[in-house]
Order: structure tokens, then sequence, then C-alpha cells
């Protein structure tokens, strides 16, 4: 059995770990099928705490030195393979991934076969496996406004198109109304995807102050003022109102109504995407429901549902605006998944798409609870209805640093810098608390981090 020791210059205790299990292996001291000792009998040993040989263990896992038998213990791998080319391997807990906890396999299974059946055995199902209009079928533009309607108010099928997700909607929207070099303003830390949009078509974006509740519209009518003062007006505001991605703030009702209303005054046309609305507990009034002439409403099923639907409704300003963006998706994505479009119409109709959203927002008040308990002792922004949260780090850390050791020690997760707008991101990481299998894994994955953040990197005293 290995002799446990520590390599005494590794950054961290648990890599100083890992690499003197990593050379025992590479001279032959311990060989593949050998066991380890017990986690606890190791930190007893080494005198550290048992922490530390969890992320050790996952570490080791991470690299491919070991693996662990049910019920046995952990051994030397047989196979560690990799060698020149191979790919690194994943990490252990993914929390970078922002989607909804899903159903258990068994039943998420059975919803998708009764609902795909369901739908190829109605009298005209098969149309389903036809190309469709652009815009979307009409049952499913009538099933979203329908849908829509509980939280925007009376919404006409003519001014919806159904989507390949958002992702693809605010690529079309955008391409839409703007122009190379024209401004968007955002906030200074916002969704990737608008990034990846601004950086295709070449648009400007102009970060606006937030602060706990999001947007601040001061700062929106400043930069309106700034952006007309040097001939180069704004044209877009882009914004999450509802448990915001990557910050979880929700506008109140009066900075949706200030924004709506600054932006009616400077001539500037808005994009709502409004993917979490479904999983808050009390509606929200949505910009669209009062200022529907200038907001380009969006909402994806992949945060209230699955992301396997692909399947994003945009509500246009109007019915002309509506077609004309049906016309830049023709060019693009074509059209929506036909088969997902009406699985999604037939759930909203018999009331699945609610059911899930109830019970994603019922898992996420469990994972958020889960996550109070193991980070309570840090800054951190939750709702507690949503799926992620805003993790504001220590002074010893820089949020690019965290997140690589974090990688390194087995859990994935976002810095700051992958959402900011502004030049200088906060120290700050996003934890998507969705996409762990359950509880159970997630609890190890925040655990690693609590352990992480306590346990400064030693050149700390470079970046206090």
């Amino acid at each position: 059995m290995w002799q446990p020791w520590l390599v005494e210059s590794a950054r961290l205790k648990y890599l100083g770990l890992v690499e003197a299990l990593e050379a025992d292996i590479r001279t032959g001291r311990v060989l593949p099928g050998d066991r380890l000792p017990p986690q606890r009998a190791i930190a007893e040993a080494l005198d550290v705490d048992l922490t530390t040989v969890t992320r050790a263990f996952n570490e080791a896992r991470r690299r491919g030195l070991v693996e662990a038998q049910a019920g046995r213990g952990t051994f030397i791998r047989e196979d560690r393979g990799g060698g020149e080319g191979a790919a690194p391997p994943r990490p252990l807990v993914d929390l970078g991934m922002n989607i909804p906890p899903q159903p258990p396999e068994a039943d998420f299974r059975r919803l998708l076969s009764q609902g795909v059946a369901g739908v190829l055995g109605s009298p005209r199902g098969l149309l389903s496996l036809h190309y469709q209009d652009s815009s979307g079928a009409e049952a499913d533009r009538a099933a979203a406004a329908n849908w829509l309607s509980s939280r925007l108010g009376p919404v006409s099928a003519d001014r919806v198109v159904v989507a390949s997700g958002a992702q693809g909607a605010l690529f079309a929207i955008c391409a839409l109304m703007l122009g190379r070099g024209d401004a968007v303003a955002a906030g200074e830390t916002t969704y990737p995807g608008l990034k990846a949009v601004a950086a295709q078509q070449g648009l400007a974006l102009v970060p606006l102050a937030m602060d706990e509740f999001g947007l601040v519209p001061a700062a929106f009518e400043r930069a309106c003022l700034e952006a007309a003062a040097s001939g180069r007006p704004l044209k877009l505001l882009y914004l999450i109102p509802s448990i915001d991605n990557p910050t979880t703030a929700t506008l109140p009702e009066d900075r949706r109504r200030a924004l709506a209303a600054l932006a009616r005054t400077h001539g500037v046309a808005i994009v709502e995407d409004d993917p979490y609305a479904p999983l808050l507990p009390k509606r929200a009034a949505a910009l669209a429901e009062f200022a529907g002439d200038i907001v380009w409403h969006v909402a994806t099923l992949s945060k209230c549902a699955t992301p396997a639907l692909r399947v994003a409704y945009v509500v246009a300003p109007g019915a002309a605006q509506a077609s004309r963006l049906a016309g830049v998706l023709r060019s693009t994505t074509l059209m929506a998944p036909p088969l997902m479009s009406a699985l999604a119409s037939r759930w909203i109709a018999d009331g699945t798409l609610d059911g899930l959203a109830t019970a994603i927002r019922v898992e996420n008040a469990g994972r958020q609870a889960l996550a109070t308990a193991i980070l309570g002792g840090t800054a951190f922004a939750a709702d507690p209805n949503g799926h992620h949260l805003w993790l504001h780090l220590p002074a010893h850390w820089r949020a690019a640093d965290f997140a690589g050791h974090a990688d390194r020690a087995g859990v994935s997760i976002v810095p700051a810098s992958a959402f900011s707008v502004a030049p200088h991101p906060p120290e700050a990481v996003r934890i998507s608390l969705g996409v762990a299998p359950d509880r159970g894994a997630l609890e190890d994955g925040l655990l690693q981090l609590a352990s992480l953040m306590a346990e400064p990197p030693l050149d700390a005293r470079a970046v206090v």
C-alpha cells in the first residue's frame, strides 16, 4: 500500500499530495492496481485536514491516475493512457454550465417519449417532420402567444416568431436592427452570448453600472446622452430583467418602467431576454407589457424546462417586424426544430411545461439552501428560485486564478471575465447549481470551493 508524502514545493497542499503520488507512480514505487490507504488515514499520517485529501483524490481522478471502486476503495489505474495529444479529462463536478436541474432520467425519458409519441400520433402529427415556415407553424405561434399572455398581457400570434434557441434569436434581432459599429448598451457584466454576437457582427458594447437591483437607470441615461453627443447614438439596450445572468438581480418594476421611458425618450430599442421569468413565484411586469412598441421580448424554454428542446419565442413590437425577423432566420437557422416546437406546444397545452418550471423552482430552492449552508460565510448574490449564484471572492483570490485552481480540483466554474463588458471585471465567479446530477454531487463541488476559498494560494501576498 502506498506510503503518502507531500511535495513541499507544490503551490497548495492537496497538489503536493497529488504530485507525490504521481512521482511514485512514475518511479514504480506504486504499481497499477495497488490500493491507496483510506483518506482519513492519509490525513492523519500527514497531519492535514480530510478536505485536503479529498481534493487530492478528486484531482488524481481528474488526471486519470486513480479510480474508485464501490465498496473496495481507490486504486491506481491500470489503463492510465493519456499520452501526447490526449484530450484533458473533464472536471468531475460541472458547476459551469447554466442549465436547470432536470427530472430523474427515467421520468424525463418517459416525458419525452410520451410527448413525442403524442405529437406524431395526432391527426397532422407527421407534418412536424417536414419543413416549416421560418416564423414557426401557426399552431406553435398560437400556443406561444397563449403561454406568454400570462406575463405579457394579450399577445397576438402574428407578433410571435418561433426560433431555434435564444442565442439564434438574439443574433437575428441584432442582424436585423443594427449595422457594424452600432452601439449596444448592456450591464457591465452580461450574458456571454451577447458578447459573442457583438464580436461576430462588429457591434460596440457600452457597459452600464449595476447594483444589487440590476441596471441603474441613471447610468443608462448618461450613456444615452454621451453617445448622442459623440454622434453615435445608442441603438439598442440589452437586459435580463429577472434573475440576471450572472448577477442574479431582478429589476424592480419602477426600474423597468424608468428604463423603458428613457429608451423611448432617446429612441433606443430594447431586447428583453427573460428566460428565468417562469421560475419566479410571483409575476413580474415585463417591459414588453408596457412598452411593447419598442421591446423585443425573448423567452426561451432552456431555463424553465430543458435545453434539449432548442425552442425560444420572440415577441416582436409588431407583425411587420416579426415578418422581417423571420426573413433573417430563414437565411441563418432556416427554422426552429419542428418536432421539438410541436412538443413544446403540446406541453403548453397539457400543463407539462408549467409543471416542469414548478419542479425546477422547487429543486432550485433546495440547491440554493444547500449552497447557503456551505458558502454562507462568504459574500454571494443569489435568487432562491434560480439555478446559479454570483460569488464574490475574498481579497486573496483573483477570479481567473480561483477558477483555474477549482478546475484542477475537479470543479468547473466561470470567472467574471467571461461576462464582463467593462475593462476591469469584478473578482467574482458564477456557480451554476443545476447541472450537477443530484444534490450529493453538488455538495461535493461546493465543499471543494469552500475549502479552496479558505486556503489562499502561496503567492497570496501578491494579489491582496
